[in-house]
């Protein structure tokens, strides 16, 4: 299972009056661990940032003047996403900017959703705390999630952070030995299970087959790696 959990940042909060992404920042899950493998970008936007949007993320004018366009980068991009289940935060924002990048490109229109399924972790925590603050620091407070290096918004930064937090919002990250890290530590206690009945069927075994063995190996040798 292949995941890649995105963040963006841009120059202001309406794409459909002319504003641009000037960060990018992914990073990949598969089989809900961490790969290793990031995209990052800064971006020219070729146009002003609003004084608003420069307080947020303290990215400025002068910075990205050197930065390639969007057009420069989004080749890799879309090779990065395409295949995987894109994650994002407020996904509707983040996807907006991204077709809209893609639309002021020549040749035929390509839409993100087309490429990758879509989730959105806002809508995941709106609908698992209904009625609570669901933005990313509140979910990294609620989720025992370190988001200290959070000083200004960032989009590899927020990409890494929401990675733990969505890993924590649906079952935490499982480790090779079954247990698990970063799961969500709000309820407190443990829960408890009730015991096996004694009369049980038996359950049956499955052993792994030469090609299963293999894949386990190549994963351990990635993780030790």
């Amino acid at each position: 299972m292949r995941q890649v959990v995105l963040d963006t940042e841009t120059t202001g909060l309406e794409w459909d009056q002319g504003h641009r992404i000037i960060e990018i920042g992914g990073v990949e899950l598969i089989d809900r661990q961490r790969s290793g493998a990031q995209f990052h970008e800064y971006v020219n936007p070729q146009r002003q940032i609003d004084q608003g949007a420069l307080e947020v993320h303290g990215i400025t004018q002068d910075f990205l003047a050197a930065k390639p366009e969007f057009a420069e980068v989004a080749e890799a991009l879309m090779r990065f996403v395409e295949g995987a289940e894109l994650i994002m935060h407020n996904a509707p924002f983040d996807l907006g900017f991204l077709n809209h990048e893609l639309s002021l490109l020549p040749g035929e229109r390509r839409r993100v959703e087309k490429l990758c399924k879509v989730t959105d972790s806002l809508a995941l925590a709106r609908n698992k705390w209904p009625g609570q603050k669901n933005n990313l620091d509140a979910l990294c407070r609620r989720c025992h999630v370190d988001n200290s290096a959070r000083t200004n918004h960032g989009a590899l930064l927020d990409a890494e952070i929401l990675a733990d937090v969505y890993l924590a919002m649906t079952g935490g990250q499982t480790d090779a030995f079954g247990g698990g890290q970063g799961q969500e530590l709000d309820g407190g206690a443990a829960p408890e299970f009730e015991p096996l009945p004694a009369d049980r069927p038996k359950l049956k075994v499955i052993v792994a087959n030469a090609e299963e063995v293999a894949r386990h190996e190549r994963m351990m040798a990635r993780l030790a790696g």
